[in-house]
């Protein structure tokens, strides 16, 4: 397919039938994620991959008991850091800076002015721009997933506080944000995937400044 095949063929899948997504497919999808931009390339978030059925029972009434959760084949929970610390900070221009081959110090100024701007901020503040940053990762993964014909739903109807308490995400220092169910539909119940797209037109919703 091409790109605008692959994004008029997917829908957010009501019902999966439970058939396993092949290896193959499944790393493409996470390596979609793992390239996607974020803020300053901090990628501040880790992305908890859940295949076990038990830990998905457990899920489920914490999910406003969406069938998604123990159907698919996969379920993505993209967690973003609580705060950034200096030390996550530095961490990460250490190991950018060894990966390219530049001594410490060629990253400095922009390190340096980067947490000066994170010190007048609020541990709030920092964890809204890092789970935005995790919708942008997001978005890769759907596309990621259309184009190879997986099925997909984006969730964001969860108990945040009861997923990050099940994957013990604050002893991590990270806070659950958005989650991805990817799998294959089941064609007979997928009543939504049987509708016709319906998006704002052109003149609706772009806004032209010449």
């Amino acid at each position: 397919m091409s790109l605008q095949e692959a994004l008029h063929w997917r829908s957010a899948t009501k019902s999966y039938n439970g058939n396993v997504i092949e290896k193959d497919k499944i790393e493409q999808v996470l390596n979609a994620i793992r390239l996607a931009p974020s803020s300053s390339g901090l990628q501040p978030f880790k992305v908890f991959v859940i295949t076990n059925k038990d830990l998905r029972e457990k899920l489920q009434p914490i999910s406003c008991q969406q069938q998604q959760i123990v159907q698919a084949s996969h379920i993505l929970v993209f967690a973003a850091w609580d705060e950034y610390t200096q030390e996550r900070v530095d961490s990460f221009f250490e190991f950018s800076n060894k990966e390219r081959n530049l001594p410490s110090e060629a990253t400095d100024d922009y390190r340096l002015n980067l947490l000066g701007m994170l010190s007048k901020k609020t541990k709030a503040d920092h964890f809204l721009n890092s789970s935005q940053q995790t919708y942008i990762a997001l978005g890769f993964g759907l596309l990621a997933a259309a184009d190879l014909k997986i099925d997909a739903t984006p969730i964001e109807g969860f108990d945040n506080a009861a997923v990050d308490e099940l994957l013990n995400l604050p002893e991590q220092g990270l806070k659950s944000s958005v989650m991805l169910a990817l799998g294959y539909k089941d064609e007979d119940s997928d009543w939504w995937g049987k509708l016709k797209k319906v998006r704002r037109s052109n003149e609706e919703l772009f806004v032209e400044l010449h």
